[in-house]
């Protein structure tokens, strides 16, 4: 892929927007417009950018609007919007005419049809690990001690059953013990899904985060950063299983200085 000229960053909550704008200065992209969203996007974004402009989800239409004013040819989604935003919409009139022709409205169907809208206009939604080639996890360890042979089992467990609950669109990520499911993430997110998980397991239970299959990986990509570490030792998790190649790892660094402090391992697993 060449690189754009101007990409526009439509930036959710967290710090991978922030993750994203440094990977694509560095690739030499020469501007950066970012679609910045109230009670989600970080303001810390706005220096490391060239323009920057405040919506509501659901603004479809100044959304569009403003990506083509601004330039730009190519854009990436970085950063979740939280899945409560997206059923409290108070959509504009270009939203409710997409929305009205979706049979289905969850997150993936919601995005989707915002690709569609952005094609239209001429404007390329580019993965969203486009640029981020450094921060995908690899095989193996990553962090923390080394797994004992009857935690990489329940690693290894837990990737299986997530695969499988990823694949009915259910969540991504589940907390198992000793052979059991503890918690499956649905729409409460994985945060919630952790805390409900670590209460029922008490400790030593372990967290597993996966892609879905075919996953489309313009809308959405697994994370894992220092806010999911705090979570894990909140919950008393004792390892975090993640895809490698297919997750990224933010502020790796912390990330890595945090499991070696809480004594939680992150381990990569090919699927």
């Amino acid at each position: 892929m060449s690189i754009p000229q101007t990409l526009a960053i439509i930036a959710g909550n967290g710090t991978y927007p922030q993750a994203m704008a440094r990977a694509a200065r560095g690739a030499g992209v020469a501007r950066l417009v970012v679609a910045a969203f109230h009670n989600e996007t970080d303001p810390a974004l706005a220096p490391l950018v060239d323009e920057l402009a405040w919506l509501r989800v659901g603004q479809l239409g100044k959304l569009l609007s403003f990506l083509k004013s601004a330039g730009a040819t190519h854009a990436v989604m970085s950063g979740q919007i939280h899945p409560r935003n997206l059923f409290d919409l108070r959509p504009d009139i270009k939203a409710l005419v997409v929305l009205a022709k979706l049979p289905r409205r969850n997150a993936e169907s919601i995005f989707g049809a915002i690709a569609d809208e952005m094609h239209a206009i001429g404007i390329e939604l580019l993965p969203a690990t486009t640029f981020m080639d450094e921060h995908l996890a690899p095989a193996g360890l990553i962090a923390g001690p080394p797994l004992k042979p009857r935690v990489e089992d329940d690693v290894r467990y837990g990737f299986h059953i997530a695969k499988e609950s990823a694949r009915l669109d259910i969540g991504q990520t589940v907390v198992v013990k000793n052979g059991t499911v503890l918690a499956v993430e649905a729409f409460e997110g994985t945060n919630a899904a952790l805390q409900r998980g670590g209460e029922l397991g008490r400790k030593d239970a372990i967290m597993v985060k996966v892609s879905k299959p075919n996953q489309d990986f313009r809308f959405d990509v697994p994370v894992i950063g220092p806010l999911t570490l705090e979570a894990a030792r909140e919950a008393r998790i004792r390892a975090i299983g993640i895809e490698a190649g297919k997750t990224l790892l933010l502020e790796k660094e912390k990330l890595a200085a945090l499991a070696e402090q809480h004594r939680i391992t992150i381990f990569g697993l090919v699927g």
